[in-house]
């Protein structure tokens, strides 16, 4: 099948080579012209595990292919993905401008049958809006399907590979039939694609992201109260997590979900929720308790160094919001890195994919480490801030020796709480005993 994807990020990227990758044709198209020079010559702009692999593989067997040119990506393409983004706006509603934009772009070019499929996570009600674009521009037919991506950053191409449903909003039934063709190959081993109306596909995605962010503020509440009582969330985390109605998944405790996904969405939900006249309580204590969570490791930083950071040096591990992507939108890192620059401190840092973000966003304002152990050295204490797989074993002996004082702050609860005191450090994580 011949397919056209607008939008060159992570969902439009991933999207786009995975479906190239079971033999169709696919054609990428972005207005970004160094970005589609740069992926025409073979080069990712973006680090996802696994996605270099196919990228290279069906470029040189030329299912994938990269243009400028709209005209061009969906003249013969029978399904047009748009994977566009949707930043919050200042009130915390979506902006729809990229999407409508190019519905109506292409709206002016179609000749015959299109399915149009908006693939970017949209409010309820935006299928009706790219839907009025496109009559008011052509008298061409067509459908406009909601079909809401689930990828994990990190996982992306596992996700989209492997899927554990599809979720696709339609009432028109050859739009139903060429998604089911579509999607065939990826759910062999019986997993649903799900048919719904538009509007229920849209609020699908927000209502899960929504609850997994949720998830992740629930059990942040429940550290932070771990702390004051002496419990430890690690195994309050283990007690619950064995119930199958709850499951283990996001229920480990930090310092607050970022990201691309869940704070937008939780957002625009909420926003979505207050248009219609519902105060959507849940998902407004959620957001706010994940702005707290954020500085909570600031706040144990300052009570240790007794209300007096100016003057010291932090080293940081991970800037990353998780780990196996170089995504740094609200990450927690930037958060906790600019309390400690207004509090005086100095902040050496290491992240072995997202420091070329960072240094776009902040340039010179902290000094970038070459390895995780450079980071440390003359350093006041270690924070931890990403729970990169490199940073679970690190030689304690060595960080010892670089650190000026034996302190950790670990806001991703790494570390086995009796091998900190074996190795006689202070260790200050999340919802657990402190080792002093």
């Amino acid at each position: 099948m011949k397919i056209a994807v607008v939008g060159t990020g992570y969902v439009g990227l991933v999207t786009g080579t995975c479906l190239a990758e079971t033999g169709n044709q696919v054609i990428c198209v972005d207005i970004n012209e160094r970005k589609v020079r740069m992926m025409q010559d073979g080069k990712l702009p973006i680090y996802e595990p696994g996605l270099e692999l196919l990228f290279h593989r069906n470029i040189n067997q030329e299912r994938l292919h990269f243009t400028t040119n709209l005209a061009e990506a969906i003249a013969e393409a029978k399904i047009i993905f748009l994977a566009l983004p949707t930043p919050p706006g200042g009130d915390g509603s979506a902006d729809l401008s990229y999407v409508l934009g190019a519905a109506k772009d292409i709206a002016k070019l179609i000749k015959e049958y299109k399915v149009i499929v908006t693939k970017s996570t949209v409010p309820v009600g935006t299928a009706d809006k790219v839907t009025a674009v496109l009559k008011e521009n052509t008298n061409v037919e067509f459908a406009v399907v909601s079909n809401p991506e689930f990828l994990r950053e990190g996982v992306a191409v596992e996700d989209f590979m492997k899927p554990d449903r599809v979720v696709v909003g339609t009432m028109d039934e050859r739009a139903r039939k060429l998604m089911g063709e579509l999607y065939a190959p990826y759910v062999r081993q019986g997993n649903p694609i799900i048919f719904m109306d538009e509007r229920s596909s849209e609020l699908t995605k927000y209502a899960a992201n929504s609850f997994l962010a949720t998830k992740i503020s629930f059990m942040n509440e429940i550290a932070n109260l771990c702390e004051l009582v002496g419990a430890d969330v690690d195994m309050v985390r283990r007690g619950i997590g064995a119930d199958e109605r709850i499951g283990r998944r996001f229920l480990f405790s930090g310092i607050g979900y970022g990201g691309s996904c869940f704070p937008k969405d939780v957002q625009a939900l909420a926003k979505s929720a207050q248009e219609n006249q519902y105060d959507f309580k849940i998902l407004n204590s959620v957001m706010e308790v994940n702005q707290i969570q954020k500085k909570v490791l600031v706040e144990k930083v300052k009570k240790y160094f007794k209300g007096d950071i100016k003057g010291k040096r932090f080293a940081l591990w991970g800037l990353a919001f998780k780990p196996e992507t170089d995504d740094i939108r609200e990450a927690p890192a930037l958060y906790i890195i600019d309390e400690l620059l207004k509090a005086g401190a100095s902040i050496t840092a290491f992240d072995p994919e997202a420091m070329p973000n960072v240094k776009t966003l902040l340039g010179d304002q902290i000094t970038y480490a070459n390895d995780q152990y450079a980071a440390l050295d003359g350093a006041d204490a270690l924070l931890i801030l990403t729970e990169w797989s490199l940073f679970r074993t690190p030689d304690f002996d060595q960080v010892e020796k670089l650190l000026k004082t034996k302190v950790i702050f670990d806001g991703r609860n790494l570390y086995d709480l009796q091998k900190m005191i074996d190795c006689g450090f202070y260790y200050n994580s999340i919802g657990r005993k402190i080792i002093s």
